[in-house]
């Protein structure tokens, strides 16, 4: 989990009961907001310690890693190659399968930045220009004030009726602009809380980390 002072609710991927095992949360100091949510990856220190942090995890008994930032996308490979159990840090991880599972007809994606979500991402993610079209949350007051500044400047709490309301709109706008458009993908792991209010106004499919995570812990458990 990066390292960040919001409130996680449930929903969130940082949040321990959004998930349907019992999880547990470690968080990767100095991991903050503006240090992973970028073009690229992090800095190499923050990269071994995000390996470090899975080690450990996995050496306390976890079958399953995931992360609470979409971004992290350019060091999964690392992150997996540090341990033994099934690793997915983004929902981008998905975006192939999504894709296919919807006729190869556009995805929506909605991000915590749409000018972090540049070409360097997007190319680890395997998404080929005119398959996605992308909204971010960079322009909501109640989201960047709380989510996209340094630790030290986040609030405790977080406004999720604003929040909702503005990812619904952004998610009904794709669907106006891009009639085609079949899916829709939160990359970001602060917004899964809004799933549901997000189909019921598109009547699509939405899929998150969560859903991420379900798939490599039913890869990895014994019944």
């Amino acid at each position: 989990m990066l390292d960040t002072a919001f409130e996680r609710v449930v929903g969130d991927a940082g949040h321990a009961d959004s998930y349907e095992v019992p999880a547990k949360i470690k968080i990767v100091p100095n991991a903050g907001s503006p240090d992973i949510v970028r073009n690229g990856r992090p800095d190499p220190a923050l990269v071994t310690a995000f390996c470090d942090a899975g080690r450990e995890l996995e050496a306390e008994g976890a079958i399953a890693l995931t992360s609470t930032c979409g971004f992290l996308l350019t060091v999964q490979d690392d992150i997996a190659r540090a341990v033994r159990v099934p690793v997915i840090v983004s929902a981008l991880s998905l975006f192939a399968l999504v894709h296919a599972m919807h006729g190869g007809r556009p995805v929506g994606i909605l991000t915590a930045s749409t000018k972090a979500l540049g070409q360097t991402v997007l190319d680890a993610a395997g998404v080929v220009p005119g398959q996605a079209v992308i909204a971010g949350m960079e322009d909501v007051p109640a989201f960047a004030s709380a989510i996209l500044v340094p630790k030290s400047q986040q609030p405790k709490t977080i406004d999720c009726t604003a929040i909702e309301a503005a990812v619904v709109r952004k998610a009904v706008h794709l669907c106006r602009t891009t009639p085609a458009m079949r899916a829709i993908l939160l990359e970001c792991g602060n917004l899964p809380p809004y799933a549901d209010a997000i189909r019921a106004a598109t009547g699509l499919p939405v899929y998150s980390i969560l859903d991420g995570a379900r798939f490599a812990v039913s890869g990895a458990m014994v019944i």
